[in-house]
């Protein structure tokens, strides 16, 4: 938007489109992102992820601090490490929130990797 070309803090940001995200090794997003990526999981790797939003939760934040200690770990992170993308719960069947939009780039042939990890997790905990 014209009005917050220039502006850099948080409130008057948009991001809008795609942006990397750096997905840390041993993580939950790291095993759902892999086979789409071609990653064998041994090291962090950057994916591309939809934006449309205001709302960034940045490295040394409050908030992050009260997620983390809430338990909750962050598992993708942009570039810089500044901004939280995904995180997770260890230990939990299947949670994780990104901070895009996964609708975006997902197709009735070819789900996104969050969608095809949460059709995988209810279908593992009906079996149980």
């Amino acid at each position: 938007m014209e009005t917050q070309k220039g502006i850099t803090q948080k409130g008057g940001t948009m991001r809008l489109g795609a942006y990397p995200c750096v997905v840390k090794k041993g993580t939950l997003a790291a095993k759902l992102y892999a086979p789409a990526y071609g990653e064998k999981g041994k090291a962090d790797f950057t994916i591309s992820e939809r934006h449309r939003h205001r709302y960034e939760l940045g490295y040394d934040t409050e908030g992050r601090k009260a997620l983390e200690a809430a338990g909750l770990k962050v598992s993708g992170t942009s570039p810089d490490g500044k901004l939280v993308e995904i995180v997770e719960l260890p230990g939990h069947p299947y949670f994780i929130a990104g901070q895009f939009h996964p609708e975006f780039k997902s197709r009735p042939t070819a789900p996104h990797p969050l969608f095809d990890g949460l059709v995988a997790a209810a279908l593992k905990q009906k079996a149980k």
